[in-house]
Formats: C-alpha cells, structure tokens, sequence
C-alpha cells in the first residue's frame, strides 16, 4: 500500500473539469486509490464520489494506492496533483 497527502492550491479546489480528468488518469491503473479528506473516503474512479467529498482550495487530501501497480499509480496522480491543481 503506498499513501501520500496533497494540499489542493487551486482556490476553486477539486471541481468538475480536474476531477473528471483525475478519474481518467485513475481509471488507468489496475489497483484499488481511494481519496480520503478527513473521516470520508471515496472511489478515485467514480467523479461523483469525489465530488461528494467537497474538496476546496487549500484543504488537504489523502491519496492511497494498494494492489497491482500501486507505485505507479501514487506517482503518476502525485504529478497529475501537482500539476493540475
């Protein structure tokens, strides 16, 4: 299992467009990533619940990969963050 946190910058925070795009590029990997701010969790490739997390601009979010390319998995939606939100 590997797990990393990721404050969000963007000031709208994880809105419709980067969460959509974060569910494609979580669809692309075999492994289980889940999406965890504060005691909720939701399925990194279903959009609407990662819109029902309610993640704004500056709160933190906790990313966990487990299974088949699960390093993988954590770096490429590390850099996806970094670089789209």
């Amino acid at each position: 299992m590997k797990s990393f946190e990721f404050t969000v910058k963007d000031p709208e925070g994880f809105h419709a467009r980067p969460a959509g795009a974060f569910v494609k590029e979580a669809k692309k990997f075999p492994c289980t990533i889940m999406v965890g701010k504060g005691d909720k969790k939701a399925d990194a490739r279903k959009m609407f619940g990662l819109m029902g997390l309610g993640i704004k601009g500056g709160e933190t979010i906790t990313i966990t990969t487990e299974g088949e390319q699960e390093a993988e998995a954590a770096e490429a939606l590390q850099a996806f963050l970094e670089a789209n939100l």
